[in-house]
């Protein structure tokens, strides 16, 4: 494909639709004025422009909802864009919980609450699709995204990489569409200030958070805004695990503030930040509009996968102990249980290592062998009442046990997960 010579003055835009092309299709490459085209060029139009060393400023937007797909998008641009050019794509996820990569979702998600929302909504009040749990390929904390949240991400050179740099963009974009009460704070997260009807104080709410890849070439900053989240009150809820108090974990963990819709439209929001980007870079070279056929570029369809794998959902999992009791490396104090049993076991990328279940006083079990739940992966078991009863404690502790180990660490959930596989 030749790539067209593009003036300082004037953007190409390559514009993607969801009707399939026929494989003879070639690759179109329009001007921004442009209509759109009667058949959709194949995402591969955008392959060769996206890496032209001449595209130093390029903006991309997405027409899909699917979290999966953008974030492998977003990664397939990290890898092929010039190492000098500055990149902005601007998409909006369906229902998801999007985790860091060394992150553990037993400790960040309820899982219980998300089984429930896909197997019995209304049960829940839940009027929205069902929540996907996902893994990014960046670090930082677990955040909820949904129709109203609008997430960017900028690539640049790593020598021009700051993290509040582009949060500052975005505070000047909102700021430009009536919202002069938000700012970045020391966290680097985006917050509002909002007066407060008990107290002579502002009370200071959360409107963005960001998560960053840094590579030997390039780096990434992503982050999501609130705009006009339909399920506000429930992402409290969803990023509070039932195992918080007996996981003990590597990696990092999520800060929760409370947080606030800034009650902006998608589109104006998405212009704004546009504008202020444009006011930043100048002018942009290359404008690429993408949808789910991306799926039909072999790098992002492998992408999509790893994503989407239990491996990578569950196995990146650092390393981390659950234990029922107060231990030496891990003295927290414990609720109280509804069963006389010390559980402890160690996990690495999510498969079990060690485990131990004793009396509470610390005597063994006669015919109970723990051993048999080594190189068990987590996510694999489903029902814990049967896996307790297989490795030898008797029915009625292994009742007892396996039905509050199944809620504090999801089993329904991973049970649902291995059905859709």
């Amino acid at each position: 494909m030749r790539i067209p010579q593009l003036s300082s003055r004037r953007a190409t835009t390559a514009r993607l639709l969801t009707r399939s092309p026929s494989p003879s299709s070639a690759a179109s490459l329009l001007p921004a004025s442009s209509p759109l085209p009667s058949s959709a060029s194949r995402f591969s139009s955008l392959t060769a422009p996206a890496s032209h060393p001449s595209n130093k400023v390029q903006i991309y937007t997405s027409h899909s909802n699917d979290p999966f797909l953008n974030l492998s998008v977003e990664h397939r641009l990290l890898q092929i864009t010039p190492p000098d050019s500055t990149v902005l794509t601007l998409y909006v996820n369906s229902p998801s919980i999007i985790f860091g990569r060394n992150q553990n979702p037993w400790l960040q998600v309820n899982l219980n609450r998300l089984t429930q929302i896909a197997q019995q909504p209304s049960r829940v009040s839940w009027t929205d699709s069902p929540i996907q749990l996902v893994r990014r390929r960046s670090g930082g904390g677990a955040v909820f995204h949904d129709a109203g949240n609008v997430n960017f991400s900028v690539i640049c050179p790593p020598e021009r990489f700051d993290r509040d740099k582009h949060a500052e963009m975005v505070v000047r974009a909102l700021k430009a569409l009536g919202r002069p009460n938000t700012r970045v704070n020391q966290r680097h997260d985006i917050v509002m200030d909002v007066a407060s009807d008990v107290a002579p104080d502002m009370e200071t709410y959360k409107i963005s958070g960001s998560a960053y890849k840094l590579t030997r070439l390039r780096s990434l900053h992503h982050g999501t805004c609130l705009l006009r989240s339909p399920n506000l009150a429930s992402i409290s809820g969803l990023l509070r695990s039932p195992a918080l108090g007996y996981i003990d974990a590597r990696g990092v963990d999520s800060v929760r503030s409370p947080v606030r819709n800034i009650d902006v439209d998608n589109q104006e929001f998405k212009d704004a930040v546009v504008r202020e980007f444009e006011s930043m870079y100048g002018d942009v070279h290359f404008r690429g509009e993408f949808d789910d056929t991306a799926l039909e570029v072999d790098e992002i369809r492998k992408g999509y996968q790893e994503l989407k794998s239990k491996s990578w959902i569950w196995g990146q999992t650092p390393k981390f102990t659950f234990s029922t009791h107060p231990t030496e490396e891990d003295p927290r104090p414990r609720p109280e249980l509804p069963f006389d049993l010390n559980i402890h076991l160690f996990a690495r990328h999510g498969v079990i290592e060690d485990m131990s279940i004793k009396h509470s006083d610390g005597a063994a079990i006669n015919g109970l062998d723990a051993s048999v739940f080594h190189g068990t992966s987590v996510w694999e078991i489903t029902n814990w009442t049967e896996s307790l009863r297989r490795a030898g404690l008797g029915d009625g502790l292994s009742k007892e046990a396996g039905e509050w180990l199944n809620g504090v660490l999801g089993a329904e959930y991973a049970k649902m997960a291995l059905n859709e596989m």
